[in-house]
Parts: structure tokens; sequence; C-alpha cells
């Protein structure tokens, strides 16, 4: 199969699809690997590296997309890309696409396979390749709201931590996933006070069980949420319904009753945001004020730290990938499970459930189609 990657266009977007690694073991495998020309040198690798891994290297990336049978990426598609898309190739990258019903048309009506990172699941509930991203995310929440709550961003002029004689500040973590358990680590780890909500009252135990009188685990429901926010400093949204359009569990009038100067950092932006409020900003304008809260809703917060990010997503996306190119697609989906549920278009049908129903499309069993 011929495999090609290019350099990421969103804003501050310093991830890589491949490392030279990744393209060492799609060529021993005989695939042939395009790079385009200073893709990875944001993420640490340069094209000596990958030409000495057996990759090519072009800068015409509108050639790479003519040429290649599968596209890997990190990001989704930008509006500028759309025309670069061909009929029946395989597009493998973050497509995140209850959030945007442009993408979606784009992809169906060029009659993409679109295969995103962030639905394929394991048989036991796992999203291994959206996991590693969450971890980082989950992790940075932390770091970037401690920074904006600083007064010279808008923030309150809370030390987190505290320091003898002064509190501690207060940290609301919503969804107990992934995003949220990660964000809760960095938070203990700071001496913040924190709080984390979830709807499923095993993950709640099992929090408990890790986290001890480190931190205080609630049930979410509004009058859990509405109290939470009132109280806290830092509100960190991380809830998760794979595929689908994140719940609105923070509503605009619940602003009105936060202190002036929190902050919330919305990880689910990806997927819509979890707040009313929440829209995607970027690293180099990373946050806005409503009713005197800071927002930080960057929609690709792991790019910030690429090098981390592309060794953690790569290492995790390569062995799926591999499989599409050495069988094609349509006899991996027959081998894994996994990538069935990766797959959200498939030509011209959304072949993912709750992207239909975000969208309001027509949902197509991919079965169905491959039968």
């Amino acid at each position: 199969m011929n495999i090609g990657t290019v350099k990421e266009i969103k804003t501050h977007e310093y991830r890589v699809g491949l490392t030279p690694s990744c393209v060492r073991a799609y060529v021993a495998r005989g695939h042939k690997v395009v790079v385009e020309k200073d893709a990875g040198r944001n993420a640490g690798f340069e094209d000596c590296e990958y030409t000495e891994a057996g990759a090519t290297i072009l800068s015409d990336k509108g050639k790479i997309f003519d040429d290649c049978d599968m596209i890997i990426k990190v990001k989704e598609p930008l509006a500028e890309e759309y025309s670069l898309l061909h009929q029946d190739q395989i597009l493998y990258t973050y497509l995140h696409l209850a959030a945007s019903r442009e993408l979606t048309d784009a992809m169906l009506s060029r009659k993409i396979k679109g295969v995103a990172y962030e639905t394929i699941t394991t048989p036991t509930g796992l999203l291994p390749c959206l996991k590693p991203m969450s971890e980082i995310a989950g992790r940075l929440s932390i770091q970037e709201g401690a920074k904006y709550l600083e007064k010279p961003f808008g923030g309150r002029g809370i030390l987190l931590g505290g320091v003898p004689g002064v509190k501690r500040g207060n940290i609301a973590i919503l969804g107990g996933g992934v995003a949220g358990t990660n964000a809760c680590k960095m938070a203990v780890g700071v001496g913040a006070n924190v709080t984390i909500l979830d709807i499923d009252s095993n993950r709640l135990a099992y929090l408990d069980d890790i986290f001890g009188t480190s931190i205080t685990t609630l049930y979410s429901n509004d009058a859990n949420i509405e109290n939470v926010l009132s109280e806290a400093d830092l509100v960190i949204g991380a809830v998760l319904i794979p595929g689908a359009q994140a719940p609105h569990l923070i509503k605009r009038w619940h602003l009105t009753n936060m202190k002036k100067g929190a902050v919330l950092v919305d990880i689910a932006v990806d997927q819509g945001g979890c707040a009313e409020t929440t829209h995607p900003t970027t690293h180099d304008n990373p946050i806005y004020e409503i009713d005197g809260i800071v927002h930080y809703c960057v929609a690709n917060m792991p790019g910030a730290v690429a090098l981390s990010s592309t060794i953690a997503l790569t290492s995790t996306t390569l062995r799926y990938g591999l499989l599409i190119a050495e069988h094609g697609l349509e006899k991996a989906c027959r081998i894994s499970q996994d990538i069935v549920q990766g797959v959200n278009v498939y030509k011209s049908k959304c072949v993912y459930n709750n992207v239909a129903k975000s969208l309001g499309l027509e949902y197509t069993p991919l079965d169905s189609l491959l039968n």
C-alpha cells in the first residue's frame, strides 16, 4: 500500500502522524511511505531521519494525497485540504466528526473511508488511540489552568496549592475517565482541594480507592454540578461520549454563580465542549472571557508538547495502521472489531451511530456494506 503523511496546518499543531520508527515498520512490510517535507520537524524529527527509515520526501502535498491509498494524520483535515481527498482513500486520523457537519459532508461527498482514532474501541470498551492524548490533555489542563488563574491573564490570582496560612484552590473535574483521572493526578500533586464528578458509581469507587481522602467524589447531577461550580477556582471539563457531541453540563447561567476570575479548561472542546459557552481556541489565542469566567478551549492541547504527544500517539496507532495497510480496510475490519468501531464514514455512508445521531444523518451499519 502507498502510505502518506503530511504536515499539519492547524494553528500551532506540531505533532506528526508518523515517526521515523513508524516508517521503518511500514517499509519492512513492503509498503511505500511518502512524507511531506519538514512534516516532522516541529515534533523533533528531521527529513533525513525519515529517508534513512526508507521514506520518500516530497514537498508537493497534493501529489502525496493523489498517490497514496492511505493518509495518516494527527488532526482532521481543514477546509483547504478537502479538495485533496479522493474517492476510496483511507483517512486515518482524529476526525471528531460530531463537531463538524462541514467536514463530514466533505468526506461523504468524496466517498472517503474515514477511520477515527478516537472511536477505535477494544472489546472491553477501552479507547487505545484516544487514551494517550487524553492522558496528556488531562495533565496539561491543570498546568494551563494554574497559569491562567494568574492575575495578568484575568484569573483570580489564586495559587492552587496555597501556602501556609492561606487556603488552597478548589478544582472541580467533570468526568472521571482517562482525561479526568490524569487531571486529578496533577491536581492532587499541586496540593489543591479536588472534587471529581462522574455518573458511573463504579468509576467513582475506583477513584476513591486510588486517591483516598486526597479528593472528594460526587455523583454528577444538576445539583452537585451547580454546587461545585460555585465553589471552584478551576473547572476541568473532561466529559466524553465516544464519537458523539459532548453534553453541555455547564450552562450559561452557571457562570453568573461562579467566582469572578475562575478558569474553565474544556478538554471536550474537540467534541463540541461540555459548556454552552465553549468555542474552539488556538495556542496563540487560547482564552476568552464570558461573564467574568476565563475560558481555555484549545482544540489541540497536546500539540503544545509535540514530541511527547507524537511518540505517545504513534505508539498506539501504528499497530492498527499496519493491519489496515497489510490487508486493506475491508479485510482489516473482518480481522479486528477494534477497527470496525474506528470507521466513521465509509464511502458515501455514515457508519458510526453516535456521529449520525449528533449530526442528524442516516446511520448505515458498516457490516451491511462489507458483506
